[in-house]
């Protein structure tokens, strides 16, 4: 009989855990790397907050299960074997994966290799490092580990791993049995280095720099919203001899929705003004999910969301100015335009090296179509009708 493999994330910091970085919650960084990585029969979220529990459940909706736990547990006046043991008593299961919240860079490769060592050794549980070479001395002046009088090169030192707490594996026959996490034949997976940088205040923000440089879509994207003027558009607004309004639109930024649309990606264009000139470029292109003068984009997305019944994480939103801060603060991947507003590029998972109406929507549309087909998420709706792009 196959084994069963649960993995579970206690959030225990509250609004801590729904500080948001780098266009995320914190939590969800490292729950939608269990996820993505497809090693796991089931991924519990358990908490004793239900504003967290309830971010949980919209935003990844039956993905996971979210449940409520005890007080004691949840919180950090509990061990983490605590938390683990009470599921434990509750779901069968062979193997248990902790999940840490504060270690964010945890990728989804992490999880598939550490399953992959921990099947591979028959280990009875798994921690996480990182290669750990430094030269190291007592507070006194005594050297650990190493001859000052034979000093090498740093990087000839045998050196050891440094544990980094992103995640362990646990048979669940050893965690009921000894009530700990870690015993019996343990193995350790190593992880890249910029894993054990330490989340706290005072470096939040160089964490937060390396989640952005290390942004890719790797969630199976359902939706992707677009805007209009900044965004579709360069933002400029052009007058004939007439006083009539123009907008300049980008021919491959259009053909990298349709492309997208062709992936299985529904295609929303949602803009707060009411344009003819925007109206004609929809009928031509025919995209069936244009909604103009939306002038609540949250309150238009959370309909969206109930109607076609997705998570959060599966949409993605691109926008260039602080009417979209809402929407992207919350969906599952962000992007803006090269040129859009501080406080947008500040916010957003992803900035396109292109500008508005000139190539930013191709390359957002590209980045997610290019992931699809890669992870063989892609689907083959009916084809496009409409005219040339």
């Amino acid at each position: 009989m196959a084994m069963r493999w649960v993995a579970l994330l206690p959030l225990r910091r509250g609004a801590d855990d729904l500080r948001v970085i780098a266009g995320r919650p914190l939590y969800a960084w490292s729950l939608g790397a269990a996820l993505d990585s497809g090693s796991f029969d089931a991924i519990y979220v358990a908490s004793d907050n239900a504003a967290v529990r309830d971010d949980a459940r919209t935003r990844f909706g039956s993905r996971v299960q979210v449940i409520e736990c005890a007080a004691s547990s949840a919180t950090g006046a509990g061990s983490s074997e605590s938390v683990m043991l009470e599921l434990a008593s509750k779901v069968p299961c062979d193997v248990m994966c902790l999940v840490q919240a504060t270690s964010p860079a945890t990728l989804a490769e992490d999880f598939r290799l550490a399953r992959a060592r921990f099947e591979r050794d028959n280990l009875d549980s798994l921690l996480t490092g990182v290669e750990f070479k430094r030269f190291c001395w007592t507070a006194d002046g005594q050297p650990l580990g190493h001859d000052p009088a034979q000093r090498t090169e740093r990087q000839d030192v045998a050196g050891s791993v440094m544990e980094n707490g992103a995640f362990t594996f646990t048979r669940t026959e050893q965690l009921t049995r000894t009530g700990a996490r870690l015993g019996g034949r343990i193995g350790v997976h190593l992880m890249h280095e910029e894993s054990a940088a330490p989340l706290e205040r005072s470096n939040w923000e160089a964490v937060e720099r390396l989640l952005r440089r290390r942004v890719t879509v790797s969630r199976d994207i359902r939706m992707i919203v677009v805007d209009v003027d900044g965004t579709f558009t360069d933002g400029g607004m052009y007058y004939d001899a007439n006083g009539e309004a123009l907008k300049k639109f980008s021919t491959r930024d259009a053909k990298g929705l349709l492309l997208l649309q062709e992936a299985g990606v529904r295609i929303c264009i949602v803009t707060a003004e009411n344009s003819a000139v925007v109206h004609a470029r929809m009928r031509k292109l025919k995209f069936q999910d244009y909604f103009p003068g939306v002038t609540d984009k949250p309150i238009w997305l959370a309909e969206a969301q109930q109607r076609w019944q997705l998570n959060l994480e599966q949409i993605a939103y691109i926008g260039d100015d602080v009417n979209d801060l809402a929407c992207l603060s919350i969906v599952g991947l962000s992007a803006c335009p090269a040129d859009a507003v501080p406080e947008v590029r500040d916010a957003v998972k992803y900035i396109c090296t292109a500008e508005g109406g000139d190539g930013a929507v191709r390359e957002f549309s590209d980045m997610i179509r290019a992931d699809l087909v890669a992870s063989g998420r892609a689907v083959a709706p009916a084809k496009y009708t409409g005219g040339p792009p």
